[in-house]
């Protein structure tokens, strides 16, 4: 019977110059925050994006649509799609705007509401372990940079 290969075994891949490449290093970075968040929120099927759109919905009573879509960096349709998401799973509801047919304010439900109060404490836990090997100043050096990359087109 073969031996099962150890971890140890598994021969260690060339990245060649994407070790340099710090968008390589980012979407790595992406990668493991991604999972541990989904792992964090277990069962709530609610992504990083999906959460960030319940705490600006929750933040900002009677936020218009276009409104969210500059907010969280989504093109018009896209939002629409997340917020039909949001609203199949009773979270949001899209409220008339007086005066402008055309146009939808977003709410957060009860269920939305409690969902948000429940998950923001694994949300917090979360960023904890994130920044659990930095320091306070770190920390603040970390966003600092980050917030140089490409600045226009965030």
């Amino acid at each position: 019977m073969p031996k099962s290969k150890k971890k140890t075994d598994v021969k260690k891949i060339n990245n060649s110059l994407l070790q340099g490449f710090v968008g390589y290093h980012l979407r790595l970075t992406q990668l493991a925050v991604f999972r541990d968040f989904a792992e964090s929120v277990g069962e709530a099927q609610i992504t990083p994006s999906l959460y960030a759109v319940l705490v600006i919905i929750d933040a900002n009573p009677g936020l218009k649509q276009t409104e969210l879509a500059k907010a969280v960096r989504l093109d018009r349709s896209s939002v629409v799609s997340v917020i039909d998401k949001l609203e199949k799973q009773k979270l949001v509801v899209r409220q008339r705007v007086e005066g402008d047919r055309r146009t939808n304010a977003l709410a957060l439900t009860d269920a939305g509401r409690e969902l948000l109060s429940e998950l923001t404490p694994l949300v917090e836990a979360h960023e904890a372990r994130l920044s659990g090997n930095l320091s306070e100043r770190e920390h603040a050096t970390l966003i600092r940079l980050l917030g140089k990359i490409l600045p226009d087109a965030r």
